[in-house]
């Protein structure tokens, strides 16, 4: 365990949360799913968390890990087409992760799945975080509607708002 992610994390107060994804952004980022999701049968959610407190933080918790609690905890694995997406964003730790259901990973990979991150890092790094997560969410639902193009009626089978933690 790292004392200094230790302090990072506890330091990392929500004030920083609130400033860098403020109402508007979030509903921006909602509409970019939206959109996204219109062209094709896939889920994709966004989930936004400060940092880790209690149990994670004093286990260590690696983003890795705690984005597949999140994706487990939210049933994004929960879609008719095993076709739902996360994408995990950890700030005290400056790190973004997509988890991927099984349908949709089989066909994009990890490798595929790491280029989107480091294309949303990019732009984190330069402080522009709205434009980092839209312009992950444009890429996994271009992936999504490559593999799961939208059928008729399709059902939303999961909300679109952001969830900030």
């Amino acid at each position: 365990m790292s004392i200094g992610r230790i302090i990072r994390h506890l330091l990392q107060h929500h004030w920083r949360r609130r400033r860098d994804f403020p109402p508007a952004v979030l509903a921006r980022i909602e509409q970019a799913i939206k959109a996204g999701e219109a062209t094709h049968s896939g889920e994709v959610r966004f989930v936004v968390e400060g940092a880790l407190d209690g149990a994670p933080l004093f286990r260590d918790q690696p983003a890795r890990e705690r984005a597949l609690d999140v994706f487990s905890h939210l049933r994004i694995w929960d879609t008719a087409d095993n076709n739902g997406v996360l994408i995990y964003l950890l700030l005290a730790d400056h790190d973004v992760e997509v988890v991927a259901d099984r349908g949709i990973n089989a066909k994009v990979g990890a490798e595929g799945w790491e280029t989107i991150c480091k294309e949303m890092e990019a732009d984190f790094r330069a402080g522009d975080f709205e434009r980092g997560v839209i312009k992950g969410v444009t890429a996994v639902s271009r992936e999504l509607a490559t593999h799961f193009p939208k059928a008729r009626g399709g059902a939303n089978e999961l909300p679109d708002a952001p969830v900030v933690m």
